[in-house]
C-alpha cells in the first residue's frame, strides 16, 4: 500500500513538473472551454462518447477532447496535475486517492451495476467441470483480477462473505481482462472476474457464473465517476457545473437510449458489432448513489485496503 501510494504521489508530482502552472480552461472572447477527460475504453463511458455525438457538451459551452488511458491509475495523477481537467475511475481508485490526500472532488455519476443478480455486466465465473457452486468454495483458491487491491477484490471478497465464506482466505492474482478466459479455461486460475465484453468471451467457452459480485457488494452499485481537480472546482467553479450539467443529460440520454448508446461503444472501442449486440449494457443514472459508496468504503476499511478513514463530504458533490 505505501509503495502504491508513494508511486502515485511520484508520478503526481512529475506531472504537475511536466505542465508548469497552466492556468486552469477558461472562457475567452466568447469562445468555447476546451475540456479534455481522461477516460477507459469500456462500456462505462458510453454515455460521454454520447454525449458528445449529441452536442450536449457543445450546448453547454464546451468543446470536449475524450484521452483513453489504461486505467484509473493514471488517470488520477493526470487530473490532479491539470493535463486532464476532468477524469473517469473507479470508486475504490476514487476513495484511496482521497485516504492518501489527492486534492480530487467527484462532479457527477459515471457508471452502476445494473442490480439484478445474474444479469448484470459483470460477474464471477469458473470452469463448468471446476466443482466451485458458490462464492464460499473459493476458499484457497485463486481468483484473476484486472488490478490487485482494487473494485474487483473488494466486490468478490463481498460475494465470499455473502455466501458463508472466508473472504481472507482467496487469493487474487493481477491478470489483464483479455488474458483471463484463456486463463481459467486452461486452469491457469479458478476463477475471474470479468466485466463486458469478456464476460461474453467466457460465456462462449462454457464458463459457469458463481456470483454477480458488485450486486452483492451493494445495492445499485455506484461503480465509478468523473472527478475533478480540487484546484480546478475553486478557480473555475462555472466550468465544472456545466460540465456536470452535461454529464447529467448525458447519462440519462444514454440509459433511456439503449440502442443508440450501444452504437457508440463501437465508436471507441474494438468490440464487434455482433457482440456489443449481445452486451449487457451498465445502468447510467444520473444521480449518485451515495449509501453504495459508503458501503463500499465500509468494506474496504473492512478488508484492510482503506487504512484511514475518508470524509465523503470532501470527495462528492
Amino acid at each position: 500500500m505505501r509503495r502504491h501510494l508513494a508511486a502515485l504521489l511520484l508520478a503526481t508530482s512529475l506531472l504537475a513538473t511536466a505542465c508548469g502552472s497552466d492556468d486552469p480552461p477558461e472562457a475567452d472572447s466568447g469562445q468555447p472551454d476546451k475540456v479534455t477527460v481522461g477516460v477507459i475504453p469500456i462500456l462505462d463511458v458510453a454515455p460521454i462518447y454520447l454525449g458528445k455525438a449529441k452536442g450536449f457538451f457543445e450546448k453547454h459551452d464546451i468543446e470536449l477532447t475524450l484521452k483513453q488511458a489504461e486505467g484509473g491509475a493514471a488517470i488520477v495523477p493526470a487530473v490532479v496535475s491539470k493535463e486532464y481537467q476532468f477524469g473517469f475511475s473507479n470508486i475504490i481508485s476514487l476513495l484511496l486517492a482521497k485516504s492518501q490526500g489527492l486534492p480530487i472532488k467527484v462532479v457527477s455519476n459515471g457508471t452502476n451495476s445494473t442490480g439484478e443478480d445474474g444479469k448484470d455486466f459483470a460477474g464471477l465465473y469458473v470452469r463448468a467441470d471446476s466443482g466451485i457452486t458458490s462464492a464460499k468454495d473459493l476458499e484457497g483458491k485463486t481468483v484473476a483480477a484486472n488490478t490487485l487491491q482494487n473494485i474487483v477484490d473488494t466486490s468478490v471478497r463481498a460475494s465470499v462473505r455473502k455466501a458463508g465464506g472466508d473472504p481472507t482466505k482467496v487469493r487474487f492474482t493481477a491478470l489483464p481482462f483479455p488474458e483471463q478466459p484463456a486463463a481459467l479455461k486452461s486452469g491457469q486460475v479458478d476463477a475471474v472476474f470479468v466485466v463486458e465484453p469478456f464476460q461474453q468471451a467466457v460465456l462462449a467457452d462454457g464458463a459457469k457464473l458463481v456470483a454477480s459480485s458488485y450486486v452483492d457488494a451493494a445495492e445499485d452499485l455506484c461503480v465509478a465517476l468523473y472527478f475533478t481537480s480540487e484546484q480546478l472546482l475553486a478557480e473555475n467553479p462555472d466550468l465544472v457545473g456545466r460540465f456536470t450539467d452535461a454529464m447529467k443529460e448525458s447519462l440519462s440520454y444514454a440509459d433511456s437510449h439503449p440502442d443508440e448508446t450501444r452504437e457508440v461503444i463501437g465508436s471507441y472501442t474494438k468490440i464487434d458489432p455482433a457482440t456489443i449486440e449481445r452486451l449487457t449494457l451498465p445502468k447510467y443514472p444520473a444521480d449518485i448513489n451515495r449509501d453504495s459508496i459508503e458501503t463500499m468504503a465500509d468494506l474496504a476499511t473492512e478488508d484492510g485496503l482503506l487504512t484511514d478513514s475518508v470524509d465523503l463530504n470532501a470527495l462528492l458533490p
